[in-house]
Order: structure tokens, then C-alpha cells, then sequence
């Protein structure tokens, strides 16, 4: 069954979610805003997206510009940073078993289905 990592106020999360739906796919949302993932559940997301802690992080989002912009911090504590702050997670995330995407623009759900 697919995944998406969905916050229902994003406009890219829901185009997401529906361009999932139009693909008339079995789809398991998951409000990563309402339902905080774990470090360790982030960590398997970042890895299956093989990308840097920090390329998952919405840099431009108040939380990290006031506490987290001019730190030098550790790939765990970037985690860390996402654990406890979930906006910070870019959005909308898909993950398909073993292939993930960070679906923006929403084409890109095209490449792990």
C-alpha cells in the first residue's frame, strides 16, 4: 500500500493526495501534523528518499529560521529538529514499499508507482 506523509493545509500535500486518488491507488494518509512521526521513523523516510537530513527540512519555515538557521547541527539533531517541530518536514512525502518521493511538483509520484 502507498503512503503519504499529508498535512491537509498544505496545497502541494493535497494535490498530492489527489493525483494518488485520480491513480485510484490504495492510499494510507498519514497527518504527520496531528500524528508526530519518531526519529526513527523519519530516519527510514530519509533514507528511502537517499537525500540529507537537511534536504527534508522546510527551511523557510518560521520555527527553523528563529532556532535552527545558524546552528551547526549534527544530521541527528536536524532529526531531532523534525521530531519535535513536524512542520518542518517538507511535504507532501509518498513512499511506495522500498521507493519514496518528495511529491513536489506532484509528477513526481509518477516515479515510484
Amino acid at each position: 500500500m502507498i503512503k503519504i506523509y499529508h498535512n491537509p493545509r498544505c496545497s502541494k500535500s493535497r494535490e498530492g493526495l489527489c493525483v494518488l486518488n485520480d491513480l485510484k491507488k490504495d492510499v494510507e494518509v498519514i497527518n504527520y501534523i496531528e500524528n508526530p512521526l519518531t526519529f526513527d521513523e523519519i530516519k527510514k523516510i530519509i533514507s528511502l528518499l537517499n537525500i540529507k537530513p537537511i534536504e527534508l527540512v522546510r527551511t523557510k519555515e518560521a520555527i527553523w529560521k528563529e532556532e535552527f538557521k545558524d546552528k551547526d547541527l549534527s544530521d541527528d539533531e536536524i532529526i531531532q529538529a523534525m521530531t519535535d517541530n513536524p512542520k518542518l518536514i517538507e511535504r507532501p512525502i509518498v513512499v511506495n514499499e522500498n521507493k519514496a518521493v518528495i511529491a513536489r511538483p506532484s509528477e513526481k509520484i509518477n516515479e515510484i508507482i
